[in-house]
């Protein structure tokens, strides 16, 4: 996935000449390695390619506003100690709304002379302080000075990219909301209107038009057979009738009809009760293969659950699950269960089988809930977290953390993991005391801290940190 960022070298002329160029040709040749397309002044537009005076800023914010259809970032890198004031006026005049990354090269002790000294320690505070009086938003390298060629900054310039792809993605993202949310679920209500202030769209269908157009196709129609031939490569299948993998096909063609012809990014669906009742399957296998084909889809028409689903692809650029606080994990406070009936992307369950729900099935009758998944999630990275509106506040709120996916002991079924958080009690009590959801989602990354800057920093909600 390439990015496009826009570079900015701050400049002071009395500070040497060859410090500008040396970066110049640096950071073009680490954007080159990584696969990042570069938009920056040439060295003949101003002095070098810097920016320093009102009329170099100028000069490199048309460049931006040319390119404002591309440009996800803006990177600043100070070999000097810079002028804050033409940074600060490039970023203003291109009128980008777009994360910043502050970076600024350290001195060496034995370069101290005037024919090496840089001063950007210095200069990082000045731009900093001149940014925060624009009421420009901005991100820092954890290192206050850290070199282009520090292994460090390589990591930070992933860190920011994905933050770049988590705002680009949230400020324009359509989400398809099939069916009703369960009568029994009032906690997946969501404001519609707030989602819709922060440029995220809601596209919704009854589910009776899915169910009818799936029931419409015919066993051979091409469509079918495709998708016939997904399902049977995507997990193991040996328990599941043949009738059921056409019905689960058929039902996938028109639900991924659906995402095409409306061009979704994420989609919520009513998964119980009229599905099984009128149509007699899961749909837990068709959200599964869209979840790990990177399109997440969350089940009982949790809206903000897919759009936390959506929000932890673009940070970890892998697949996430919607998963349920299910159970305590015997007496141990910072474990519990994490459980849904089934429909987690592949990428979590490498014994993924094709299967059928036993507490839908208990009501149903387990004839009608095959399609629902059996898994269970081995030991990795985990990060969790939950975007949802507050209605009565007016907002959009989450909040994120870091534990870690454990092998201990499951004996149940569905789809499952044994999640190891500190602190877990204290979670708990913060989750339920501020009207969070029951759903969470998990991802096999760590990538809380990219979250809370895209959430908190550029894009403004309330967010809160688990540690």
């Amino acid at each position: 996935m390439s990015t496009t960022l826009g570079i900015i070298i701050g400049n002071r002329d009395f500070f040497p000449d060859h410090l500008i160029t040396e970066a110049r040709k640096e950071i073009l040749s680490i954007f080159k390695n990584k696969n990042i397309n570069p938009i920056l002044l040439n060295e003949d537009d101003t002095k070098l390619g810097g920016v320093e005076t009102f009329l170099e800023a100028q000069k490199c914010a048309n460049l931006f506003k040319d390119n404002q259809d591309k440009i996800e970032g803006i990177l600043v890198i100070l070999p000097n100690f810079g002028d804050e004031k033409g940074v600060a006026d490039t970023i203003r005049l291109s009128g980008l709304d777009v994360p910043v990354l502050i970076q600024a090269t350290p001195d060496d002790l034995d370069k101290m002379q005037p024919t090496n000294r840089r001063d950007a320690y210095c200069g990082k505070i000045s731009v900093c302080n001149n940014l925060y009086q624009y009421g420009i938003k901005f991100s820092l390298t954890k290192s206050h000075v850290l070199s282009l060629s520090n292994s460090e900054f390589d990591s930070e310039l992933d860190r920011f990219i994905s933050i770049c792809k988590v705002v680009k993605g949230m400020r324009r993202v359509r989400i398809g909301a099939v069916g009703a949310r369960p009568q029994a679920f009032n906690t997946v209500r969501y404001s519609e209107k707030i989602l819709e202030r922060q440029g995220i769209s809601v596209t919704t269908i009854d589910l009776s038009e899915i169910l009818g157009k799936a029931k419409e196709l015919k066993d051979d129609n091409k469509k079918v057979t495709e998708s016939l031939n997904k399902i049977t490569g995507y997990g193991d299948t040996t328990s599941t009738p043949s009738e059921k993998l056409l019905q689960l096909a058929r039902l996938d063609v028109v639900l991924n009809n659906f995402v095409e012809d409306n061009k979704l990014d994420a989609t919520a669906i009513q998964c119980w009760t009229s599905v099984q009742e009128n149509y007699g399957c899961n749909v837990c296998t068709s959200m599964s293969m869209m979840s790990e084909n990177l399109l997440p889809s969350a089940c009982e028409v949790d809206v903000t659950g897919t759009l936390t689903m959506y929000a932890m692809q673009l940070a970890s650029h892998s697949p996430s699950a919607l998963v349920d606080w299910n159970n305590n994990y015997d007496q141990d406070e910072e474990k519990c269960v994490l459980f849904h009936c089934g429909n987690w992307a592949k990428s979590f369950l490498p014994d993924l089988k094709i299967s059928t729900a036993p507490i839908l099935g208990s009501v149903f009758g387990e004839e009608k809930t095959y399609g629902a998944l059996d898994g269970r999630t081995p030991a990795s990275p985990l990060t969790y977290g939950r975007i949802s509106t507050d209605d009565n506040l007016g907002k959009i709120k989450c909040y994120f953390g870091e534990g870690e996916l454990t092998d201990d002991p499951l004996n149940t079924f569905g789809t499952r993991a044994v999640a190891k958080v500190p602190k877990l009690q204290e979670l708990m009590q913060y989750v339920c005391r501020h009207g969070y959801e029951h759903h969470v989602v998990m991802n096999a990354s760590k990538t809380a801290d990219i979250l809370n800057e895209a959430c908190g920093n550029y894009l403004n909600w309330e967010t809160y940190i688990h540690s």
